[in-house]
């Protein structure tokens, strides 16, 4: 028994044979939560699937206009998501191995045995309302998981939240260090935003972009006339910043002289712009964020240690996200979210595969690297289901280094296709529980496992 409030999952049954229909509908007419769709005409059934989207598609092989192959491969266009059954009187091990490479996740014969019907589509309806529920979960979880415009559940994104929020109140100057791509700009923002300053303007300078001879007026502004082309009075980001929050980005690559001046306007909370005889008293908190390790930098003085240390007295780590891998379903549904409005799509998640591809990936630009392959995913996508052809090339193409135990280099589809055979091996021979344990589809088994048969003549180690 479904729950009320459950979306019914949708089966579209596509044969040119009105009496295989009845069949299909009398056999499964007793499902609870299933909704059943006929079409006699394959072309009239690709128009209903662009249409509505279906969640399994039954579909003959042998039909006028257009074959079950070809129906197929419409289908996988539109909506890869779509779980697709072949059915025929005319079984072949080719042809149904052909079906799963072309992305059909069973192959069924004719007549049609009612039991194994009902017993595959009972599957099939149990794993679509899960996959709902997961989704109907995560966007709860969205609301309750996100801090300040930061998403996240892990516990080392918690820990981080923690420490925003008992700092907050009462920092003077906070240093975030980091890779890039974690996210220091909205821990800093979040900083700001639960500060006493929080009504004060929120001044962001990237230091990296800022030309060495440039810092000190980029920093405290600078007086008519007090260098060449100083044609007028210019502010500085402290000025910018009066009664509100500075947040210094890439600190570490600030020169030492600049360096020395920043010390100087913390220590004494007073600014003096260039080529002015007259100190400013500012009321600014400091947020400085780092890729690089500034005590390493302090101990071979290409960093000030009395500035690393005034700009420490607390410092917050932010984890890379390969650190917080429980994150990712939660990222990647807000992301999508975001970007399906910005693009006006309809676009509802991941196909499963495409699911798998994130979770194994290691994320070496963090929620950055993410971001930019969800937004690209987006725009390619032209169906309402991303799938992992509309990823950027180097997502699609992964690469391995190296064996886990020795140094033969290998890519990473050939590692793929031998622990898939090692996986199978273990279950038994049993595709459907060793496609579960390696968390992709069974057709994706197939062809992987196709991929290995025809390698095993050339094979130069052993799995």
């Amino acid at each position: 028994m479904q729950p009320a409030d459950a979306t019914p999952v949708v089966l579209l049954a596509i044969d040119d044979e009105p009496g295989s229909l009845e069949l299909v509908a009398a056999a499964l007419g007793h499902l609870d939560g299933l909704e059943i769709l006929t079409a006699t005409d394959p072309v009239i059934g690709v128009e209903m699937v662009q249409r509505r989207h279906p969640h399994i598609v039954l579909v003959d092989l042998m039909m006028p206009k257009m074959n079950g192959m070809q129906v197929l491969d419409r289908i996988v266009e539109i909506d890869p998501a779509t779980e697709v059954i072949l059915m025929t009187a005319h079984y072949s091990t080719e042809s149904a191995v052909e079906a799963i490479k072309r992305g059909a996740c069973d192959y069924l014969n004719k007549p049609l045995d009612i039991h194994r019907l009902r017993q595959r589509i009972g599957e099939l309806m149990a794993r679509t309302m899960q996959m709902n529920r997961a989704s109907r979960l995560d966007s709860e979880l969205l609301g309750t998981c996100r801090f300040q415009d930061i998403v996240g559940r892990s516990p080392l994104m918690l820990d981080v939240f923690a420490q925003i929020t008992r700092v907050a109140p009462h920092f003077n100057t906070v240093l975030l260090s980091g890779a890039t791509g974690t996210g220091k700009e909205l821990v800093s923002a979040a900083l700001h935003k639960l500060s006493p300053n929080s009504n004060g303007p929120f001044v962001v300078c990237n230091c990296s972009a800022i030309v060495e001879t440039l810092f000190e007026s980029e920093l405290f502004g600078h007086v008519r006339g007090a260098f060449t082309g100083a044609v007028q009075d210019k502010v500085g980001f402290f000025e910018q910043a009066n009664g509100g929050t500075l947040f210094l980005d890439e600190i570490g690559e600030m020169p030492i002289a600049a360096q020395a001046k920043l010390l100087r306007a913390l220590q004494n909370r007073e600014i003096q712009r260039v080529g002015s005889p007259v100190t400013r008293k500012v009321n600014v908190r400091i947020v400085a964020a780092t890729n690089r390790d500034l005590r390493t930098l302090s101990a071979n003085k290409e960093f000030r240690e009395d500035l690393y240390y005034r700009l420490a007295m607390v410092e917050i780590k932010l984890p890379r996200l390969n650190e917080r891998k429980e994150d990712l379903p939660l990222l990647e549904k807000d992301m999508i979210e975001r970007f399906a409005g910005m693009y006006n799509k309809p676009i509802r998640g991941l196909t499963r595969r495409a699911q798998a591809l994130l979770a194994r990936y290691s994320w070496p630009g963090n929620v950055r690297e993410l971001e930019n392959a969800l937004g690209h995913a987006c725009m390619m996508a032209e169906g309402d289901t991303i799938d992992v052809r509309d990823f950027p090339e180097h997502l699609q193409k992964q690469t391995a280094t190296s064996l886990p135990d020795g140094d033969v280099l290998l890519p990473l589809d050939e590692l793929g296709r031998r622990h898939a055979r090692t996986v199978l091996e273990r279950m038994g021979g049993n595709k459907v529980q060793a496609a579960e344990v390696l968390g992709i589809s069974r057709a994706t088994l197939y062809r992987l496992l196709e991929e290995t048969h025809a390698e095993e003549p050339k094979a130069v180690l052993s799995a």
